[in-house]
């Protein structure tokens, strides 16, 4: 696999979850305009972007992915997906699959929060008119802050009395009672980190004279460490997304609120992807995710060679649709974008294992690996297999360069990697 993260896809009923997931990824999810149309987690490999070396080294054609694939130097790399039960507020109280929703969280790295930006269905994913999309925004990260904090509320005396007894370091602390939640103590201490330079808490790290008020502090600032999230504003076609759109936006414009910033909201139109690609498995068009536009018959354009099938009236109309109402307006359909903005905020950085530093071998960068920002050479080689790092004897880069094992790999610096084992 070419990455070890989880996206999860998340949002109330109905918000576009499910056609979401199908747009990016190769799973089919069950959609249907009701409450928990998902009722199982649905798993799916979706596919980030990313400039591939074999143009740089002039070996496009040897261009070969054990994973994902490789078109003209544009590389697709797997990450996995997770469709995630619907929320309703009230979910950490048990209400709707609340219990069952918030125990897949803790398998996820970063979030996507699927959001109905239309407003044509209310907080329980039923239809209505004029809803006031902040509100899911605000009420998720609501049930995930009840979640966590109140499961710490209810326990903090106790958990102070046993970080005094034993002298335990603070994060150490934490991270005992936040393990449960998928963490690391890294996020913990990043968390910590944050706390103590912004002066968020007078008493910093001092557990002991924390207030409840300081802990609900140090919980929304872990809460943006654990679960990262993307706002992914759907159905951005709909008669009413663009007044809603406009809202948000000045909303979280240049203030970060409610878990969320500017950067992390992306406008989509996950049913608009969906049938673009029906579209080109049925020879209609030429289309690939992330254009601005599609060709047609119309165009007088052929498919590699294949002439593109005759478009009926009702096709053509919708097609056009979608032209006008999405692609030409905003640019995309935004589902791709939404995957990149996941796995950047994650500060995740792609590398390339390689057997030789020669490229004229028959099948050229097999392998790429998505690791986070700031991996040392060693712990790539560690992560890659265990023998790797076991019989370690060294490892070089593009040009014979030597690397030392504690070098942070960097794109376009480093990150093209031949490791040699002893005996090898």
């Amino acid at each position: 696999m070419s990455s070890s993260f989880v996206i999860a896809c998340v949002g109330k009923p109905s918000a576009g979850k499910s056609s979401f997931l199908n747009a990016v990824t190769d799973a089919t999810a069950k959609v249907g305009n009701f409450p928990f149309t998902t009722i199982e987690p649905n798993q799916g490999i979706g596919y980030y972007p990313l400039d591939c070396p074999c143009v740089k080294h002039e070996v496009t054609s040897k261009c070969k992915p054990r994973h994902g694939w490789c078109t003209n130097g544009r590389r697709f790399v797997p990450v996995r997906m997770l469709d995630v039960a619907g929320l309703v507020p009230g979910a950490s109280e048990g209400r709707g699959l609340g219990n069952k929703f918030l125990d897949d969280l803790r398998h996820a790295d970063v979030l996507i929060h699927v959001v109905d930006a239309s407003g044509t269905t209310d907080d329980n994913g039923r239809e209505t008119k004029g809803y006031d999309p902040v509100n899911d925004i605000q009420w998720l990260r609501g049930e995930i802050d009840a979640w966590v904090y109140g499961n710490l509320e209810r326990r903090w005396p106790g958990i102070v009395r046993r970080h005094t007894a034993t002298k335990a370091p603070s994060v150490d602390t934490l991270h005992a009672q936040l393990g449960g939640y998928g963490t690391t103590r890294d996020i913990v201490q990043r968390a910590m980190d944050t706390v103590v330079r912004t002066s968020l808490i007078a008493s910093k790290d001092e557990l002991a004279q924390w207030t409840l008020d300081d802990l609900h502090v140090f919980v929304n600032v872990f809460l943006d460490h654990r679960f990262p999230t993307i706002v992914a504003l759907n159905k951005i076609d709909m008669p009413d997304s663009g007044k809603n759109i406009a809202s948000i936006i000045k909303r979280y414009h240049k203030a970060s609120r409610d878990g969320i910033s500017e950067e992390n909201i992306v406008l989509t139109s996950a049913l608009a992807e969906c049938f673009l690609r029906r579209m080109v498995k049925q020879n209609y068009i030429q289309y690939m995710t992330g254009d601005d536009d599609f060709v047609s018959n119309d165009d007088g354009v052929s498919n590699n060679g294949v002439e593109l099938k005759e478009l009926d009236e009702k096709t053509r109309r919708r097609l056009g649709n979608i032209r006008d109402l999405v692609l030409f307006r905003y640019g995309s359909t935004g589902v791709q974008d939404v995957i990149v903005r996941a796995v950047e905020v994650l500060g995740f950085v792609p590398v390339y294992p390689v057997k030789s530093l020669n490229f004229g071998a028959a099948e050229a960068f097999r392998d790429c690996v998505l690791v986070r920002k700031g991996t040392t050479v060693r712990e790539f080689a560690r992560k890659l297999h265990n023998r790797l790092d076991v019989g370690y004897a060294g490892a070089e880069t593009v040009g014979g360069i030597q690397l030392a094992e504690d070098d942070v790999i960097e794109v376009g610096k480093n990150n093209i990697i031949k490791i040699t084992t002893i005996g090898s």
